[in-house]
């Protein structure tokens, strides 16, 4: 069994850029301790998920890409040789983006991935969406591994997960800020069992405002062989309290599975979907 550890953040925020920052190291050397080969932060956490309306209030409290921030999770990553998907609210032009860069375990960014689908009906609408879907080569502890991502409203969008997976992805982080109850866990359980991939979704805990916890893990493997009928691909649902939750994801048994079910891929009609691209 080689099992991929991902450390999901499920932790509240200190109301600062720099408490923030503190809280954060402090979280990625407990996931390391724990063994976590990537450690997975909720949405936007260098503010807590802060949306500032007005245009001067959102430049004054994004941060760039580069900046010291982002980079110190970096150096982190490559001191504790662990993998951390840090996430924050970027500089951008002409607005400002949700962002989240991955790191792999020696520091170096695998891929920096901007929220796509940005929610137009709320604050996110003064920020600039991204462009495309990423997947990584990630070099971990437990071998190389394919790793997309999604930032929260992506996952309501199958054609988010669909892209990944035609991109290869094997797992997907996915930041998260918002209450996860039934329907949204259902659609991550749904998008994990479409692509025969594993998501792993990290949100922010309760009482913070419109969140709840929940944070979890599907495997996305179905069948078993010897199994009777289909099994829970839910590995891991945490309640509502602060903490950090370790997740451990089979990636041998997902890639087998993967390669038992691979007609689901083949029996596509890609020439039939057009219209997916037209509306």
């Amino acid at each position: 069994m080689n099992l991929l550890r991902i450390a999901l953040l499920q932790i509240l925020p200190q109301g600062g850029l720099e408490k923030n920052r503190q809280k954060g190291v402090c979280a990625c050397i407990e996931a390391k301790k724990a063994s976590a080969d990537i450690a997975l932060f909720p949405e936007m956490w260098s503010n807590g998920y802060h949306v500032p309306e007005h245009p001067d209030r959102l430049r004054l409290e994004s941060i760039p890409a580069a900046g010291e921030f982002v980079r110190t999770f970096g150096r982190l990553a490559a001191q504790l040789d662990m993998a951390i998907a840090i996430t924050f609210l970027e500089r951008y032009e002409p607005s400002a983006r949700n962002t989240v860069v991955l790191f792999d375990r020696h520091g170096k960014k695998a891929f920096t991935y901007a929220k796509v689908h940005t929610c137009d009906f709320d604050v996110e609408r003064n920020l600039t969406p991204g462009e495309d879907f990423y997947v990584a080569q990630l070099d971990t502890a437990a071998g190389q591994v394919k790793v997309g991502a999604m930032i929260c409203y992506d996952r309501e969008f199958p054609e988010s997960a669909r892209i990944l997976m035609l991109s290869g992805a094997e797992i997907i982080l996915v930041p998260n800020a918002c209450p996860m109850e039934i329907n949204r866990l259902s659609q991550l359980r749904g998008r994990a069992y479409e692509n025969m991939f594993a998501i792993a979704t990290c949100n922010y805990p309760a009482p913070y405002p419109d969140c709840n916890g929940h944070s979890t893990l599907f495997d996305g493997v179905v069948y078993l062989p010897g199994l009777s009928g289909s099994r829970d691909t839910c590995i891991l649902e945490t309640d509502a309290s602060e903490g950090l939750f370790l997740a451990e994801l089979d990636i041998d048994m997902l890639r087998e599975f993967q390669k038992r079910e691979h007609q689901n891929l083949e029996n596509r009609r890609p020439e039939l979907y057009g219209a997916l691209a037209k509306r």
